[in-house]
């Protein structure tokens, strides 16, 4: 599998690169945002796309929030972006941006090679199809847990894997209302180390894509508690 790193630090670059590549990992670089883009672009004119990016977020050139925008235009290829800034609003505004997860500076590495391992499992998943697909429908919307794809009327929604777990998790038991730890904990598990907040931008990002032509929204907030699905 093939992942391209985009940090203009060229020694955690290759840090990043030999943790990966010891793993079994194919591993191109980019130092800076534009770079980023031609090779991202190169890799699908080539029909041979990455895998995952790792996206700096304070890059030379062209921001990594724009690369990741610029990239979420044609592509739902797993992003983990990498911050310095480490408060929340910094890190929702990755994920407003169309990262899946981040991770702050300074890591560990092996940590970083763990999410990825994590990311790149949901990836292979949601290239499984065949007749027995699990779906959830809620209204005019198909959760297809097999193929890990969602559908609005019968077309495919992009949606990032965190967006997924959060809706599938949701969708799982209709009707009840889930607490943003309780979310976490079942659609991240307990390990995750994010802040709790971020549940609110996955949902606010899920709303904007579901909304259909009539703007129904399928997810509910419960003030003071957390969200829930209705199904009317």
């Amino acid at each position: 599998m093939r992942i391209l790193i985009v940090e203009d630090e060229k020694t955690i670059s290759d840090v990043i690169s030999a943790y990966l590549r010891k793993e079994g990992y194919e591993t191109d670089s980019a130092l800076d945002g534009l770079r980023a883009l031609e090779l991202f672009n190169e890799s699908r004119n080539n029909n041979a796309p990455y895998d995952l990016i790792i996206l700096d977020l304070m890059l030379p050139l062209l921001s990594g929030e724009e690369v990741c925008k610029k990239i979420r235009l044609s592509s739902n290829v797993p992003i983990i972006m990498l911050t310095a800034k480490g408060s929340e609003s910094d890190v929702i505004a990755g994920l407003d941006a169309g990262a899946d997860d981040y991770v702050i500076k300074p890591f560990s590495p092996r940590v970083l090679v763990a999410r990825v391992r994590a990311h790149l499992r949901g990836s292979i998943v949601s290239e499984a199809s065949g007749d027995n697909s699990v779906v959830m429908r809620i209204g005019d919307i198909d959760i297809d847990m097999t193929a890990r794809e969602v559908r609005k009327s019968g077309k495919a929604i992009n949606v990032t894997r965190n967006e997924f777990l959060v809706l599938s998790t949701l969708a799982s038991k209709p009707e009840k209302t889930f607490s943003r730890d309780e979310l976490i904990s079942k659609a991240f598990g307990d390990d995750y180390d994010g802040f709790d907040r971020t549940i609110d931008t996955y949902v606010k990002n899920l709303r904007k894509k579901l909304a259909g032509d009539n703007n129904h929204d399928c997810i509910r907030t419960v003030h003071g508690f957390g969200y829930r699905i209705v199904m009317e």
